[in-house]
């Protein structure tokens, strides 16, 4: 089942690597993994993409609150949250019927195209995962995708839930 796991924690050198040493020591995949500072320059907010059922969640949620430079881990699939995501994509628009479809398809979409040259469309795409699948996908049967990136999920708990020290 897939999980989302946040975490609160110092913004020091090595903390990321020894939060994510804990998925790695336990043969646990990440996969995703956002991470930024927050408000408060001393601290960053981390977003773990994972797999596993309640006990191997319960246990990486456990050994991840030991770790020193971590103040609070909470699993935001656990209950009511927003999650986004952030793609660009590059296609190629070499003829006029591409160009086209790739603009009817950022507008089904509700994508932004960044950036026009001749031949290429630089777009911004931001949602669920299944979403931004859904549009590589599409945009990969009217066009050539000549490359892409994604910058992982990041989540809030909706309502009154939050994740402070």
């Amino acid at each position: 089942m897939r999980r989302i796991i946040s975490v609160l924690m110092e913004n020091a050198p090595g903390a990321l690597s020894r939060i994510v040493g804990v998925f790695s020591q336990r043969g646990f995949n990440v996969d995703s993994l956002c991470v930024a500072p927050t408000d408060d320059e001393s601290l960053s907010r981390l977003t773990i993409i994972t797999q596993g059922n309640d006990k191997v969640i319960e246990q990486i949620t456990k050994q991840v609150n030991k770790l020193i430079d971590v103040l609070k881990v909470t699993e935001l699939t656990e209950g009511p949250h927003i999650e986004r995501e952030l793609m660009l994509i590059k296609v190629a628009t070499r003829t006029e019927l591409s160009r086209s479809e790739v603009k009817r398809n950022v507008d089904i979409f509700r994508a932004r195209i960044l950036d026009v040259t001749a031949t290429n469309y630089t777009i911004e795409i931001t949602g669920t995962s299944d979403k931004l699948d859904a549009f590589s996908d599409v945009m990969s049967q009217s066009a050539d995708i000549t490359e892409s990136a994604r910058t992982g999920v990041c989540g809030l708990a909706r309502g009154e839930r939050a994740l402070r020290p």
